[in-house]
């Protein structure tokens, strides 16, 4: 999906969030008052929405001072205001109604994710009368905010319970009816709040006789139906907050998955996508390990446990976003780089403090100095700069570290070099089959996906003596063949051996080692590493969006802001899972 719009949607909903913590009354950001102090309820959904876009310390600068789940364990606050967030399900309303006959806070701010059903509205009604609670339940309000915003340009529509929505969902062939209206119901009243959250009434087109034109169909219905009741209408007057109706329309775009099955499973190349492919890479927020340490424990001791350490990459972090979208071995470079240029500062103050006679000295003595100490007051005050530049350059050096670990083990260079190849129709220096074979080259899922993509890109099918020797092959390195079941089915039923799907004719090209990141100083050991540059590629969704915007004449003028969304975000090892699921018998 995606779709056109002057705005980052990133900030509208950050706007309406704040707006929802101020009591539904607009944030100022420069009030000198206090803050009400206040307490925010939200379930697993509300947490999802809000954990991407806001900050502890941000919450606090709202007035909360405790966040809590709706279902945990609460003890009563009588004298403080609660601002619930959360989706309308039976579950909660249940648990909303408890909390007002138990007495918890002081007032109630109910706030629903999606827009709540009449009949659960009474519930919780007929409650607050039960519980002589009415005058307490402050506000009601439909926020229209069921999705999740990960960047400026990019939102998924759900993460809890993302299997309802999965490709494997869709696409399984025992789906009754009702089931896929559910699913349908569920990805239609996402898409339906990020277009209330956005002001703009989209222009909808979508590939037919799929999954994408029910879509359409059900979101077109619901958006007409809206803009038919002008008095309650969410796209006129001042309904809306975070911006009004345009008639600068944007275009949104329902591609159904099965257009591009090959890139899910493409192994990539760059900062982002191979943190979000090879580590533990959820809502803006890495999970590591570290080494257990095992060298330095005596013989015969028990292992020392792993510490988890977990780093958000956020759009404040400014390395992140530069470097991001960069081939990785630039990005091992430029933490060098940064590195480097802290020492150089670092050393810097130090010599300052050594010349000043300071050396080991506490900080409060530096204020005393007299005015020919101007420079190193001021090397001093920038420290707070400085300490969160290390912070960064620690958090990048130790993502960087354990996704180099993956690279150099499983080969991912080789992996991605020799896919753009196959995806490009360009001439292959190596056998498929050998680095199949290769019992070093990758893991079981490296090679199954290598040769998915492989099979998805063909212009003829393999014969079948053919491919019983990659299945064999495929066996022997511990492969499971059910994700193989699946495509060879799906790509049958869809006759798209007469018609591959088209990747462009470019691929990456091997430009030497690295360097300046080989010297021995280096955080990072890159001997073996292809340093491979990145080719625009046009993917078969690109070429889509090009051709509705009417670019084809001028592709380089874009001059549109594009926003990207998917039901459900998932890595390649997800969606191998999914397709095994689906091709087992």
């Amino acid at each position: 999906m995606a779709a056109a719009a002057a705005a980052s949607i990133r900030e509208r909903q950050t706007v309406a969030l704040k707006r929802m913590l101020n009591f539904n009354v607009p944030h100022v950001k420069n009030s000198t008052g206090e803050p009400v102090w206040k307490v925010l309820i939200y379930d697993r959904f509300g947490q999802d929405i809000i954990s991407p876009l806001l900050s502890v310390k941000e919450l606090r600068d709202m007035g909360i001072t405790l966040h809590l789940l709706l279902h945990s364990d609460r003890d009563p606050i009588p004298d403080v205001p609660a601002v619930y967030f959360v989706m309308p399900t039976e579950e909660n309303i249940d648990r909303m109604c408890q909390d007002l006959r138990n007495q918890l806070y002081e007032s109630y701010y109910l706030n629903f994710i999606s827009a709540i059903s009449r009949s659960k509205l009474e519930d919780i009604a007929n409650a607050a009368l039960a519980a002589s609670a009415v005058t307490q339940v402050a506000k009601v309000f439909d926020q229209y905010l069921n999705f999740i915003t990960l960047e400026d340009d990019m939102f998924v529509l759900c993460n809890q319970n993302k299997e309802l929505v999965s490709y494997r969902a869709i696409n399984r062939p025992d789906i009754t009816d009702t089931e896929m209206e559910t699913v349908m119901d569920t990805i239609v009243d996402s898409l339906f709040c990020f277009f209330v959250t956005l002001g703009a009434v989209p222009i909808i087109r979508c590939s037919r006789g799929t999954a994408a034109e029910m879509v359409a169909v059900k979101l077109d219905k619901k958006l007409r139906e809206n803009l038919r009741d002008a008095r309650n209408s969410l796209f006129t007057g001042d309904t809306l907050g975070a911006g009004q109706f345009s008639f600068q329309r944007p275009l949104l775009v329902l591609v159904d998955r099965n257009i591009d099955l090959a890139t899910p499973l493409h192994h990539t190349w760059t900062y982002q996508a191979l943190v979000h492919d090879v580590l533990d890479f959820h809502l803006n927020r890495v999970n590591l390990e570290e080494s257990s340490g095992m060298e330095n424990s005596p013989a015969g001791a028990r292992p020392k446990r792993k510490n988890k350490k977990s780093y958000d990459l956020t759009p404040v972090d400014k390395f992140w976003q530069k470097h991001k979208g960069s081939p990785f071995p630039e990005v091992a470079e430029s933490v060098q780089q940064e590195l480097e240029s802290y020492r150089a500062q670092e050393d810097e103050v130090k010599r300052l403090k050594s010349i000043m006679g300071l050396e080991g000295e506490d900080e409060g003595a530096i204020s005393m100095l007299s005015d020919n100490t101007a420079k190193l007051t001021s090397a001093v005050s920038s420290l707070p700069e400085l300490l969160e530049k290390k912070r960064l350059i620690d958090l990048h050096t130790n993502v960087a570290t354990a996704v180099l670990e993956h690279i150099k083990a499983r080969k991912l260079d080789v992996y991605f070099e020799y896919e753009e190849k196959i995806m490009s129709k360009t001439t292959l220096d190596k056998s498929l089959l050998d680095i199949i074979s290769d019992p070093d080259a990758g893991t079981p899922e490296d090679k199954m996906r290598l040769f998915l993509i492989y099979y998805i890109s063909a212009q003829q099918a393999p014969s079948e003596a053919d491919l019983e020797q990659y299945k064999k092959a495929l066996t022997d390195a511990g492969c499971n063949l059910n994700p193989l079941q699946y495509i060879k089915q799906w790509k049958a039923f869809a006759k798209m051996a007469s018609a591959p799907t088209s990747y462009g004719n470019t691929t990456a090209k091997p430009m030497g080692l690295l360097s300046r990141v080989m010297n021995t100083g280096s955080q990072f050991v890159m001997e073996g590493v292809k340093n491979l540059v990145l080719k625009q590629q046009n993917l078969p969704v690109t070429r889509i969006l090009d051709n509705l915007m009417e670019m084809k004449s001028n592709p380089g003028k874009q001059g549109k802001h594009i926003l990207y969304g998917c039901s459900e975000l998932f890595n390649a090892t997800q969606f191998i899972k999914q397709l095994s699921q689906l091709g087992q018998k």
